[in-house]
């Protein structure tokens, strides 16, 4: 492969892999132990808890403004499954200093507007009871 085609094919994918920047955080709050889940799919998101549970973590996402919600609650369920979590809640959005928008860069639209999802993780208190 000649080195021009191989610059290019290095640009390619440095410019596909960067178009989703997420970080991901957690912090576990709780001195119980709670093994992690097999599957993010096995964390609901609930809006409101009407269940005894304990809080036994925080995740956090931070990304760009555009992404859709169904995408950043997946990385929030994610993070919770490894935490051992059974739900999350309380998702809160707030956008970290520093991050502005650049006013002459139409094409790239909000992609310089970053912010942080954080959400409650919770186990339920009969669970495992």
């Amino acid at each position: 492969m000649t080195p021009k085609k191989l610059s290019i094919l290095f640009v390619m994918c440095f410019l596909a892999a960067g178009c989703n920047i997420y970080r991901v955080n957690s912090e576990e709050v709780s001195a119980h132990y709670y093994p992690s889940k097999t599957s993010s799919s096995e964390v609901v998101y609930l809006e409101q808890v009407s269940r005894p549970h304990d809080i036994i973590g925080f995740v956090t996402v931070n990304t760009e403004r555009s992404e859709s919600m169904e995408e950043v609650l997946e990385k929030i369920k994610r993070e919770a499954a490894i935490l051992g979590g059974d739900a999350v809640t309380n998702i809160t959005v707030n956008s970290p200093s520093g991050w502005k928008k650049i006013p002459p860069q139409k094409i790239l639209g909000n992609a310089y507007i970053r912010a942080n999802f954080t959400a409650t993780v919770i186990a339920f208190q009969d669970a495992g009871s």
